[in-house]
């Protein structure tokens, strides 16, 4: 006899999830490694924390998945950007990323709803009040190159800009 507290869909739903947030951490550390490679510093200290913090999450979604009686599936990553025209480019694709995120923990979110699933939506709660925050931050990001612009002396207080708001998130 098979005890769960989800159904299959929903069990396959949160491992899609999984590998979404296990590619976010590996998008991010490319961006980290780009940002490095580039001189920014500050930017790739950033997004190395954002690495850090999208691996937890899908650790968070993983085990939750062990716990309710599903099967939580290691996910194979696989074409990862390692290359960007700019560090406003990389930043845009960081503000989309996220975004992509947010909508699939709608989604998410919207078939748990369907199926009474309301244990799975409490537990998502956290992850879309998260990805607001994520969201606030890529866009805030994107504002500093809209005050400042994106070349010379601009970019280097954008990257420390950067680096500030990873400090920020260390001390929150």
């Amino acid at each position: 006899m098979e005890y769960r507290s989800l159904s299959k869909k929903t069990e396959e739903l949160l491992n899609q999830q999984v590998a979404m947030e296990a590619k976010a951490s590996a998008i991010y550390l490319g961006m980290a490694s780009w940002c490095e490679r580039n001189a920014f510093e500050h930017s790739a200290k950033f997004f190395y924390l954002q690495s850090d913090e999208e691996r937890m999450h899908m650790l968070k979604i993983f085990n939750y998945l062990n716990e309710v009686g599903g099967q939580a599936i290691s996910p194979e990553i696989t074409d990862i950007p390692q290359d960007y025209e700019s560090l406003k480019n990389l930043c845009e694709s960081f503000l989309n990323h996220e975004v992509s995120v947010t909508q699939s923990i709608n989604a998410l979110m919207s078939h748990c709803y369907q199926e009474n699933d309301f244990i799975t939506i409490n537990f998502l709660q956290w992850f879309a009040t998260e990805q607001r925050e994520e969201e606030m931050t890529a866009r805030r990001i994107l504002d500093f190159f809209e005050v400042a612009g994106d070349e010379g002396v601009a970019l280097y207080m954008i990257d420390q800009s950067i680096g500030n708001l990873a400090t920020s998130s260390e001390e929150g």
